[in-house]
């Protein structure tokens, strides 16, 4: 039994002190601990919390440059869009001025020949005029050289008047 008394003892003792322990935790630790503890608990949710809203304000933000992004490359397609039709425009006029230009250059040249044209008939109308002028007044001059002939021209021409 001696065997079973110091270890009923030692039960005792142990309960007695782990008990006083456990009274003088509470009382004194306990309290502090808890709050500590609670304390860490509010500190990790909030900044769980904060770190949900920096992922919620994150895709907010790339949700934003997103639409930010597809609306820069809307702008740049109308922006080429009217550069592609202003170039069209242009080489248009460009294209219209130079058949234009053409059409005068062309006019000019048809008139420049027309005229040309128009001089050289009037200086070969002028020599073949010199020229029956010219062999006129040989005809008639060999033609009125002669009494007889003469008269008999004079007579041919009243006949022909009064036809």
């Amino acid at each position: 039994m001696e065997l079973v008394t110091p270890a009923i003892g030692l039960i005792f003792w142990t309960t007695v002190v782990f008990t006083l322990l456990v009274l003088l935790l509470k009382k004194f630790a306990w309290k502090p601990i808890l709050s500590a503890v609670d304390e860490r608990n509010k500190s990790i949710k909030d900044s769980l919390a904060q770190a949900e809203k920096a992922r919620s304000e994150m895709s907010e933000l790339t949700a934003n440059n997103e639409k930010i992004i597809a609306q820069a490359k809307v702008d740049r397609d109308i922006i080429l869009k009217e550069a592609r039709d202003m170039k069209n425009e242009i080489i248009s006029e460009a294209k219209d001025k130079a058949n234009i230009e053409a059409e005068k250059l062309v006019s000019t040249a048809k008139e420049q020949i027309l005229n040309e044209k128009m001089k050289a008939i009037t200086e070969l109308k002028n020599y073949v005029a010199d020229l029956s002028i010219e062999m006129a007044e040989k005809i008639l001059s060999s033609e009125l050289s002669d009494v007889a002939k003469q008269k008999e021209l004079v007579s041919k021409a009243l006949k022909e008047s009064k036809n």
